[in-house]
């Protein structure tokens, strides 16, 4: 009489549908993935035993054989010093090594892709930069704790998969042992369906260890997306500052060229048709009058975009042109042995333009003073003005707007506006941004 089982029970307690999910893992494809990772990870980690072990062994005999230094005379100790200076510069170096092999494990059997730590700028020069970098310690730590997770791990993991085998030859040796023989078949089969699942935890476990050890920490990456950030904005600020000399370009070229035809031909109209009648000659007047003024605020939009007196003759130049148009005496002083990057000169124009705008519009001044130095990477711009004080940011006077030119090439404004004056605007800019 065949047995009886409830709800489609198997004799070792597990439902039809689980004993077929347990058979399928044998063959998915996500298991053979983490075997695969798991052994790949145990041949590293004999790479980094055969590869640092030695040097240990030999640090180690380095020290005891200090310890008998009174013995060995000044070879021990000579000995000693020369084992500590070559482990100094081999270690960090086979670390990275290291390091790059177990990268390129995880890259190739999992598909995980693990970036190397930022390298710190003004680092100690090698052999001794890479030991004060945290990031050789947790690489070195990996590698130490590969041994439990690496070689264990994929010990552990090829014994599973083994294990029939294993169960094989045992039968096939002592096969007299019925019940021994059972036990061995049955352990077997068991470790063979765990297979899974201690591939997927030991692939887990290394993992998980490679991102915390073998990557950069919380602050490094949080130092790369910064940096990261700053080099996007550089690129959109350098972009926009392009896309402004294009539409000048083209607007010279282009639109105010025709703007200039059309104000000859309407003067020449003008002149032709003096002795017409007087609405004739009102209505060509006008037109010519309408085409001067749009010429007119055409090259203010074009200046205002980007002159072209910047790019062709320099910050020099393009500032003292901005300062002579200016409806108050403005003394301008600049000392720029060498010229910015033409984004940061760009933005420095543009600060003193509405500068100087603001002292015209709301200041009450009689004078003004402009001031451009260049110490080292640093872009100084001074404008002070001896009206009535009293600037606030935000209260529609235009400064947020110079606050933000600066911040965007990662520069400072410094706003002194007391009551009653003198009103000083400070703006440092970086000069390679």
């Amino acid at each position: 009489m065949m047995p009886l089982y409830l709800d489609g029970m198997t004799p070792a307690g597990l439902t039809s549908r689980e004993l077929a999910a347990t058979l399928s893992a044998l063959w998915a494809a996500a298991t053979w993935r983490a075997t695969a990772n798991a052994l790949a990870g145990l041949l590293a980690a004999l790479a980094g035993v055969l590869v640092l072990g030695p040097l240990a062994i030999v640090w180690g005999a380095a020290v005891i054989s200090l310890a008998d230094w009174p013995a060995g005379g000044w070879a021990h100790a000579a000995l000693y010093v020369a084992v500590v200076i070559v482990t100094t510069v081999l270690v960090p170096w086979m670390t990275e090594g290291l390091t790059a092999l177990q990268r390129s494990r995880l890259r190739a059997t999992l598909g995980t892709e693990i970036p190397a730590p930022a390298r710190t700028a003004g680092r100690a020069p090698w052999p001794v930069g890479p030991w004060l970098a945290p990031g050789t310690w947790r690489q070195l730590g990996f590698h130490l704790l590969a041994v439990l997770t690496g070689v264990a791990g994929g010990l552990l993991v090829a014994a599973c998969w083994l294990a029939p085998v294993a169960a094989v030859g045992y039968l096939a040796v002592f096969g007299g042992m019925v019940a021994v023989g059972l036990l061995a078949c049955a352990g077997a089969a068991a470790l063979l369906l765990a297979a899974p699942w201690v591939a997927r935890q030991v692939t887990r476990a290394d993992s998980f260890l490679a991102r915390r050890l073998l990557g950069p920490s919380r602050s490094e990456e949080l130092a790369l997306r910064v940096e990261s950030l700053a080099r996007s904005r550089a690129g959109a600020v350098a972009a926009a500052d392009a896309e402004r000399r294009r539409i000048e370009r083209d607007l010279h070229d282009g639109a105010q060229q025709r703007l200039v035809s059309l104000a000859m031909n309407l003067g020449m109209a003008r002149e032709r048709f003096e002795g017409e009648a007087e609405p004739v000659r009102q209505a060509i007047a006008a037109a010519h009058e309408e085409a001067i003024l749009a010429l007119s605020e055409l090259r203010e939009f074009i200046r205002g975009l980007h002159p072209a007196v910047l790019s062709d003759r320099g910050l020099n130049t393009a500032l003292s042109g901005l300062v002579a148009r200016a409806p108050l005496p403005v003394r301008l002083r600049v000392d720029a042995p060498r010229p910015a990057a033409p984004g940061i000169e760009a933005v420095a124009y543009f600060i003193v333009s509405e500068a100087l705008t603001n002292v015209v519009k709301h200041a009450s001044a009689t004078s003004a003073e402009v001031t451009v130095t260049r110490a080292g990477d640093l872009l100084r711009i001074v404008v002070s003005d001896d009206g009535t004080g009293g600037a606030v940011p935000g209260a529609g006077t235009g400064l947020d707007g110079l606050a933000q030119r600066a911040a965007a090439v990662d520069g400072t404004l410094n706003i002194d506006s007391p009551p009653g004056g003198p009103t000083i605007i400070t703006a440092e800019l970086p000069c390679e941004s």
